[in-house]
């Protein structure tokens, strides 16, 4: 796929309106992911990327009534479905590119990017840019409701050696952009890639 801007505009945003429906059962994994990533009451967090805001509730529930919970997304009418859902109640949305986000250096205690990588027009860039907002210590998860074999058999496609996600090429693509790879899990029912902001 493209990783030009207009192209993923176009690409979700003719898709907002039936997202939800195509994939009802999504929710529960989002919650497991979002468990694995450790918020704690009072933590702030950004999901990049957040599409119609699947991850908004259980982000909301991690970090209380006094923690911070953002949702930035490049895509008008998927921000506009995340409002329609409701989703909007448990986080401010943000309409907004993850190359220059609107946030201030080191303020937030992790990220949430679920089905991201494969979107980002600059990977290192971009997972740098991720960082910048990210106190040092803090915490990221890549995250996908499916593995990568699954999603690749889903989408008609096979695996390449060049698939970012691929653990020998996302470890040193996270270390170069100020994160260390923690955890990897890539099963049929889940894709999960913890990482820490060093430096």
């Amino acid at each position: 796929m493209a990783h030009d801007h207009a192209h993923v505009q176009e690409f979700f945003g003719s898709r907002a309106a039936g997202w939800d429906v195509r994939f009802p059962d999504d929710g529960p994994a989002y919650a497991a992911a979002v468990a694995d990533l450790g918020l704690r009451p009072g933590d702030a967090v950004l999901d990049a990327g957040c599409g119609t805001g699947r991850a908004l509730p259980p982000l909301r529930d991690a970090v209380g009534v006094r923690g911070t919970v953002l949702g930035v997304d490049l895509t008008p009418e998927m921000l506009d479905a995340a409002v329609r859902a409701g989703r909007h109640a448990a986080g401010q949305l943000l309409l907004a590119d993850v190359s220059r986000l609107p946030v201030g250096s080191a303020v937030l205690d992790a990220v949430f990017g679920a089905g991201l990588i494969a979107h980002l027009p600059r990977p290192d860039e971009n997972l740098r840019e991720l960082a910048r907002v990210v106190r040092p210590g803090g915490r990221l998860a890549l995250f996908h409701p499916l593995g990568r074999a699954a999603l690749a058999a889903r989408q008609g496609r096979r695996i390449t050696d060049e698939d970012l996600r691929a653990e020998p090429n996302l470890r040193p693509l996270l270390a170069g952009s100020g994160w260390r790879l923690e955890s990897y899990t890539d099963e049929d029912s889940r894709f999960l890639a913890l990482a820490v902001r060093h430096g």
